[in-house]
């Protein structure tokens, strides 16, 4: 019988709160409020062990991976995390880089941010990196890997790396890959409210009909452990 993962996983649907809100007055100190105790960047410290815990952001599938670097830094900072550092990784080079490796296994989370999840599942899949992940997440308590957007949609073997909404439901329109492997018989979509994706994700279920379709909320996430147990979070 197969072991159950004994890691966690957190899949997010995206534009998650990171306690920018600009409102002020008492709609502000509420927001903060909810960002801090109730937000979903909160969990994943609280999941990692509390803000001591060492996370390692990788912004891989990002255009703008230093932007969305910083506003990640910004934004565990507020939660009262000291140890977050960002994987600028661009290409599969990158991913042999030694420091990157000793950094994968000495963390206690990552987390790949939103972009394009074709980036994610071309940079790093085959390679010893995502091996590394994969172990830690199937034998270490405690361990998370967490993905937001782009970076949930990949954490399944299953993945839709293209598709129009408003065209999902023509044959052939919703395009489907491998992806990074943490979850099998699962197809996630993200921003699924906000962009109409229940079509997309529809066409995607039957044409693998063997998997569960899973539409993630922006700035809503599934907690995953023993890789069946889900929890919404958010």
């Amino acid at each position: 019988m197969q072991q159950h993962p004994r890691g966690k996983l957190i899949a997010i649907g995206g534009a998650e709160d990171k306690g920018t809100a600009p409102d002020k007055g008492e709609l502000q100190k509420l927001s903060n409020l909810n960002f801090i105790e109730l937000g979903i960047l909160h969990r994943i410290v609280a999941e990692s062990g509390g803000p001591d815990a060492k996370i390692e952001v990788i912004t891989t599938a990002s255009m703008i991976p230093y932007e969305v670097g910083e506003n990640y830094l910004d934004a565990f900072g507020k939660i009262g995390c000291t140890d977050v550092s960002i994987m600028q990784i661009r290409n599969r080079a990158d991913a042999t880089s030694n420091e990157y490796i000793d950094r994968l296994r000495a963390c206690d989370t990552v987390m790949f941010s939103g972009g394009n999840q074709l980036r994610l599942s071309t940079t790093f899949g085959g390679t010893n990196f995502l091996r590394i992940i994969l172990e830690r997440y199937h034998t270490e308590p405690g361990f998370v890997v967490a993905g937001t957007s782009a970076g949930a949609m990949a954490m399944s073997n299953t993945m839709i790396y293209e598709g129009n909404a408003t065209r999902a439901h023509l044959k052939g329109e919703v395009k489907i890959t491998t992806g990074l492997g943490f979850m099998d018989d699962v197809i996630f979509d993200s921003h699924f409210e906000k962009r109409g994706r229940f079509g997309r994700l529809t066409q995607a279920i039957a044409t693998n009909p063997s998997c569960i379709g899973i539409g993630l909320g922006e700035d809503t996430g599934m907690l995953i452990t023993d890789g069946n147990k889900m929890e919404a979070i958010g």
